[in-house]
């Protein structure tokens, strides 16, 4: 058998069959077949595995049944906090202890799972009844159901802490501030909506939780007091309007939550600043004492929250004040900055790997079309933390949850805004 036979295509099984008659030949080719077979379990076997487990973990079609913990691990792209310190007592069970300047200002709760904490958060809320919304919920008999889609009350109602912007006081007296053209005040029996709504805490460093005058502050401190409902970024000096509120898991994990608001940019503002003897909102124009609060609550080992009103209305676009701000909040110690006052959504964007949502938009506050959202906040006792955008509508006096290409659209838009932040399909958020 020559050379030219030899590289012969038709030939070239002959000639190993050939050079391989002792058996040696039968070996090798069984070799090659289980190379072969593994090859292809590799090549295709496994990259179908992963596509069933990724649509099994897909896009929620029903977040009735979602679960928001359960998903966590499936996220690489998390940021880490420091793990928490956490001390036990004799019989190995957590010791809470709560320093007795923060004892009017902390809740020990349970949490839906022992391994982490969800922290639920929503931009402008109206119950005003002399507003088109407010006579929404009115009209559903003082009740959230039929006025926040049930999507989205599920979710607020399953986060262990839910917390929106309360922009408005609660009274039936007061006097509304003269020459103010849009002034709110609801119904106090309104206040019932915000446990219909599952929500466990409201801001009220906002532009218009004075809308009423002193009195009706006082009415709002006594009302949602009464109602179960915790609130900060106001209060009856400084000292109450600029304290952290604490929330304390049974597992241990602390998150400190403050509420401030560099809204009305001038001396006087018609929300009147609280002081040492007089009730007003916690207003952080000149940001020194924010910062103070943020480096105290660091230093106390807690997630540390800025809830922020600040920004220019009806636009996209950051303020230079916004920019600012944030990076000094980062510096501070605060691990998430979440925002509202512009009554739209704005970009989400990270100063370090500190994640800053500039602007929640609207959730239920008035009967225009408007993309809007709720932001989920995962923390786990191992110092993981994850974030969800949930995308939104409100329209027609209602906000309901965005699903499908509607979903899609909004995030493609924050996505589209937002240069150092990337939003999944599922709307899980990452530093870029």
């Amino acid at each position: 058998m020559g050379k030219r036979d030899r590289n012969n295509y038709n030939d070239y099984d002959d000639y190993y069959d050939y050079k391989n008659s002792s058996g040696g030949y039968l070996v090798r080719k069984a070799f090659i077949v289980f190379l072969l077979t593994l090859a292809v379990i590799f090549c295709i076997g496994i990259p179908i595995l992963l596509i069933a487990n990724n649509r099994q973990n897909g896009p929620i079609e029903n977040p009735i049944d979602y679960s928001f913990a359960g998903k966590w691990e499936k996220i690489p792209e998390a940021d880490k906090i420091e793990e928490p310190v956490i001390t036990l007592d004799e019989n190995d069970k957590v010791e809470i202890v709560i320093p007795d300047e923060d004892v009017d200002y902390t809740q020990v709760i349970s949490t839906l799972d022992d391994s982490c904490v969800t922290i639920g958060f929503a931009g402008d809320i109206l119950f005003d009844d002399n507003y088109a919304v407010g006579n929404a919920f009115k009209n559903h008999g003082n009740s959230a159901v039929g006025v926040v889609g049930d999507s989205l009350l599920n979710r607020m109602k399953t986060v262990d802490i839910m917390m929106v912007n309360n922009e408005f006081p609660y009274s039936s007296g007061g006097i509304p501030t003269e020459g103010k053209t849009y002034t709110f005040r609801a119904r106090p029996e309104t206040a019932n909506i915000l446990n219909d709504m599952g929500v466990d805490i409201v801001g009220l460093a906002n532009n218009h939780a004075y809308d009423y005058g002193n009195q009706a502050l006082l009415d709002t401190f006594d009302i949602l007091d009464s109602t179960g409902i915790k609130y900060v970024g106001a209060g009856h000096n400084i000292d109450e309007a600029s304290h952290t509120v604490y929330y304390v898991t049974e597992s241990g994990m602390k998150i400190a939550i403050i509420c401030a608001t560099q809204i009305e940019r001038i001396t006087n503002p018609d929300t009147k600043e609280a002081t040492a003897d007089s009730a007003g909102v916690f207003r952080c124009l000149d940001d020194s004492l924010l910062l103070q609060r943020i480096r105290e609550a660091k230093e106390k080992n807690a997630y540390v929250i800025v809830f922020v009103h600040w920004g220019t209305e009806s636009t996209t676009e950051i303020d230079y004040l916004q920019r600012d701000q944030a990076a000094e909040f980062a510096s501070a110690g605060a691990n998430l900055i979440i925002g509202g006052h512009p009554h739209v959504l704005q970009k989400i964007d990270y100063v370090g790997n500190v994640p800053v949502v500039y602007s929640l938009g609207n959730y239920i506050f008035n009967s225009k079309t408007l993309d809007t959202c709720m932001v989920i906040a995962t923390l786990h006792n191992d110092g993981a933390v994850n974030l969800q955008f949930i995308p939104a509508i409100q329209s027609d006096c209602r906000v309901n949850e965005a699903f499908g290409s509607e979903a899609q659209r909004i995030i493609g838009d924050m996505n589209a805004m937002s240069s150092n932040a990337l939003i999944d399909s599922n709307g899980y958020i990452s530093h870029k």
